[in-house]
């Protein structure tokens, strides 16, 4: 009897030993309370954080892919700061604010850290296309639609989505698909003051379906009768930051909407855009020029094909790195409700653009471009303005170079002449760092006080 009792504890022993084992061998996998198990991640992590948190005063920043010496990452330091940890601040230094380079909002994603980092792995979407055919992400579209929702910004309802490698690219390929199988060459035009790379990218890829033909209002008056015109229409325009529609008229007249800033932090949204062809970017949605994706919204079905073919032929398809980085980003802006980066946006601007105007008031030799207040869809109120540029102007006679001028104070800003306008207009970009547009401001207080019979600064 004590044999057989001795037995079966042993055996209910086994038993309760195998279960156990089964249980913590596949809970991993199975179990729903479970933690992951993390394993080939914990390097690339430590990796990035410890470049994260590389020392530069304040005024610059390390990066994964930067300077290693000896082993230690190099700071890269803002404008007008030096030295190895960026500390060191160059007096002499002229203000530039020539780049539409989109940094106001590091801080936003230094706050967000967490929530847009983006860790793939080596085996990471090897293929051109995933297992499903897919060469865009499903889930980015999603996200796509999600925001433009959350901005008011866009109608995306009945439309087809383009991915591009940023909207440069997507300009270009509404050109194309919006000129072929015309009876003659279309013209390509944009109202003045106009954003230059129309004028270049469409003189650089001319053939024999389009060429560049300048002002549209110019063509416009020229003829009561247009036929095969493509008009670019920046909406709010580059560099002014004025809300525009299409001015040339007819019945062969097609129009590409550039809605690049037509986000709240730029301006106020007074409707939701509808156009045939608009196009966006994630840089100056996000601020990450560098990652190069863009989409447009296409309402015509046989226009958006040939975009795509424009796509699929210049590099195949969008980078899968890309379009990994643009989903995680709209994730973080999606947390929520979806709002928190277009109030930091449009509070950054808002106060930028209040403290520029209250200097140029000052001045007796520069006046900026007016910007009424509106009523914005976002914000569901009458708003400020909070361009991305000051469209700066030289009023004494004398100043026909404003640049020349503004060089003269160390201000460094982009010919009118670019944007085919007179040269007494000057394009100051506002996007850059708090130290740039510090500094800015602080060039521009010593100009306009250093003026004869300046008010008092």
């Amino acid at each position: 009897m004590a044999n057989k009792l001795r037995i079966s504890f042993y055996s209910v022993c086994l038993l309760s030993s195998v279960a156990l084992n089964i249980y913590f061998a596949t809970t991993p996998y199975f179990g729903k309370k479970q933690k992951p198990i993390i394993s080939w991640t914990l390097k690339a992590a430590a990796e990035a954080e410890a470049v994260a948190s590389t020392s530069c005063s304040g005024h610059g920043k390390a990066y994964l892919d930067g300077l290693i010496v000896n082993g230690n990452p190099i700071c890269e330091c803002n404008n007008c700061y030096g030295g190895s940890d960026c500390s060191v601040f160059a007096t002499d230094c002229a203000a530039d604010a020539d780049s539409g380079n989109p940094l106001f909002l590091e801080p936003f994603w230094m706050q967000h850290a967490s929530t847009s980092a983006v860790l793939l792995s080596g085996w990471h979407r090897m293929s051109y296309a995933s297992n499903d055919k897919f060469e865009v992400s499903p889930e980015l579209v999603n996200n796509i639609h999600k925001v433009h929702a959350i901005a008011r910004n866009a109608i995306t309802k009945g439309k087809y989505i383009v991915f591009g490698g940023g909207s440069t690219q997507l300009l270009g390929a509404a050109v194309y698909a919006l000129s072929m199988n015309l009876s003659s060459p279309a013209s390509v035009v944009a109202a003045s003051p106009a954003y230059p790379l129309y004028k270049s990218q469409t003189d650089y890829f001319q053939n024999m379906h389009f060429e560049f033909k300048g002002d549209a209002l110019t063509l416009n008056n020229s003829s009561d009768n247009l036929e095969n015109v493509i008009e670019f229409v920046t909406s709010p325009n580059n560099p002014d930051g004025n809300l525009r529609r299409a001015v040339a008229q007819g019945k062969s007249v097609k129009a590409i909407y550039d809605h690049a800033y037509y986000w709240p932090h730029f301006t106020a949204i007074p409707s939701p855009a509808n156009e045939d062809v608009m196009v966006f970017t994630i840089s100056k949605l996000t601020g990450h020029a560098g990652s190069r994706f863009g989409w447009a919204l296409v309402k015509d079905e046989v226009v958006y094909q040939r975009m795509k073919t424009y796509i699929s032929l210049s590099e195949f398809s969008i980078s899968r790195e890309a379009q990994m980085r643009a989903q995680q980003l709209l994730e973080a802006i999606l947390e929520g409700n979806g709002k928190e980066i277009f109030d930091f946006g449009y509070e950054k601007m808002r106060n930028r653009w209040e403290k520029l105007s209250q200097t140029i008031a000052l001045s007796n030799h520069f006046t900026l471009q007016e910007i009424p207040n509106q009523y914005c869809n976002f914000f569901e109120k009458v708003r400020g303005p909070s361009p991305a540029y000051a469209w700066l102007k030289c009023e004494r006679e004398e100043d026909i170079n404003c640049n020349a001028v503004l060089k003269a104070g160390k201000i460094i800003g982009r010919n009118g002449s670019l944007f085919d306008s007179k040269d007494r207009y000057v394009r100051l970009s506002l996007l850059m760092r708090d130290d740039d547009f510090d500094f800015l401001l602080g060039r521009l207080n010593v100009l306009v006080g250093n003026e004869d019979g300046a008010k008092t600064i």
